[in-house]
C-alpha cells in the first residue's frame, strides 16, 4: 500500500486550524487502500507522529524511521494553512524530491497565497473584485489618503493569512492604523479593501486528468458582524447553508468563474473559492488552494451535497497526482 503523509501544522497562528483539518483529513483517506502517517512540521521540528511516538523526519528524502525500518512517503496530502503549506514553499520541497503532493504547484500556491497580488491578477481576466490598497511594514502610508480612496468600512487584513486571524472591519477613521498594526501581526503585507454588502457564499472544486466535479455553493450567514475567526469555529456563531440560496443563473455564474479562476491560476487538488454577491453581482474575495478539511469544513459538506463520496474523491486525487 501507497504510504501517505498527512502534512500539518505550519509556522503561522494557522497551525490550530491546521490540526483540525489533519483529523479531517485522516478519516477522509482509505485506510483500506493507504497507510496514513501525521507528520508535523514546525519552525522546531518536522516528525510523523504514530501510536503517540515522534520519529524525526530526515529532510533529505522526508523519510522517517520506525522499528529499525525506513518509511518513504509517496504521496504528500498538505493540509498545512498558511506558510510553508499554503505559499508555495512545501510544494517547491516536494517537487524536487519529486514526491507528488495534494495542492497546486509553486506558482499557483505563491500567487493565491498573496491576497493582492491574486484579486489584481484575476482583475485583468475581468474577475471582479473589490478595490484595495497594499501597505507594508516600515514604508509609510497615509491612511486618510487609503479612507479616501476606499470610503467606509473597510476590511483591513494580513495579506498573507487565512481563517480570519488579523482581521478588522473598520468603523471610524480613527480606528485604522490600529487595525493595520493588528494584521502586521500576522503579515509583513496588509491589504485594505472596500467594504461591499452582501450574500457571502463559497464554491469547492477539483479537477484530475479524467474528472472534474464543481461542488455546490454553500452560503454563509454569519452571526457577528463579519464571518471572523469566532464565526468560522463556533456552530452557534454562523449559518452555513449548502446549497446556497441563490437564483440558479447565478450559482451557474459562480461555479463557471470558479472553474476559470482554477484554470487560469493552474490549481491542483481541491480548491475553495470565496464570493460576495452584491446587486447580482458577483466579487472575488479569495482563493483557497489548501482549504480547511475539518469535519464541518466548508469541503466536506459540499461534497456530501453533491452526493459523492469523500473517500473516492481523495482516492482519485492521490492517485492522479501520482501517475
Amino acid at each position: 500500500m501507497k504510504n501517505i503523509g498527512i502534512i500539518y501544522g505550519g509556522y503561522s497562528s494557522e497551525i490550530i486550524v491546521s490540526e483540525k483539518s489533519k483529523e479531517g483529513v485522516m478519516s477522509f483517506i482509505d485506510a483500506s487502500r493507504y497507510n496514513r502517517y501525521p507528520i508535523l512540521i514546525t519552525k522546531e521540528k518536522w516528525c510523523a507522529k504514530v501510536d503517540d511516538n515522534e520519529y524525526p523526519i530526515d529532510k533529505n528524502d522526508f523519510s522517517f524511521t520506525k522499528d529499525g525500518q525506513k518509511v518513504n512517503i509517496d504521496f504528500a496530502y498538505i493540509t498545512i494553512h498558511g506558510t510553508p503549506g499554503e505559499d508555495g514553499l512545501l510544494q517547491g520541497y516536494f517537487n524536487m524530491l519529486d514526491i507528488p503532493h495534494s495542492t497546486c504547484d509553486v506558482q499557483a500556491a505563491s500567487i493565491s497565497f498573496n491576497k493582492f497580488t491574486c484579486n489584481t491578477y484575476l482583475k485583468g481576466f475581468g474577475v471582479a473584485v473589490a478595490d484595495s490598497v497594499l501597505v507594508r511594514k516600515g514604508i509609510d502610508y497615509d491612511d486618510k489618503a487609503i479612507i479616501e480612496q476606499l470610503g467606509l468600512p473597510c476590511f483591513v487584513k494580513p495579506n498573507a493569512g487565512g481563517s480570519s486571524f488579523g482581521i478588522t472591519k473598520v468603523q471610524e477613521g480613527g480606528r485604522l492604523i490600529e487595525a493595520i498594526e493588528k494584521a502586521f501581526t500576522e503579515s509583513n503585507e496588509v491589504i485594505i479593501e472596500q467594504f461591499i454588502s452582501g450574500t457571502e457564499v463559497t464554491c469547492g472544486l477539483y479537477k484530475t486528468r479524467t474528472n472534474q466535479a464543481v461542488f455546490p455553493i454553500t452560503e454563509v450567514v454569519s452571526k457577528n458582524e463579519f464571518f471572523d475567526f469566532e464565526a468560522k469555529y463556533t456552530a452557534s456563531k454562523v449559518e452555513e447553508i449548502t446549497p446556497a440560496r441563490i437564483e440558479d443563473k447565478v450559482r451557474d455564474r459562480i461555479q463557471s468563474i470558479s472553474s476559470l479562476i482554477y484554470d487560469i491560476l493552474g490549481c491542483k487538488g481541491i480548491v475553495r473559492i470565496d464570493y460576495i454577491i452584491s446587486d447580482n453581482k458577483i466579487f472575488l474575495l479569495e482563493v483557497n488552494t489548501t482549504p480547511g478539511m475539518t469535519i464541518t469544513s466548508f469541503i466536506p459538506q459540499q461534497i456530501e451535497a453533491a452526493g459523492l463520496d469523500i473517500q473516492k474523491v481523495f482516492s482519485e486525487i492521490i492517485e492522479d497526482a501520482s501517475l
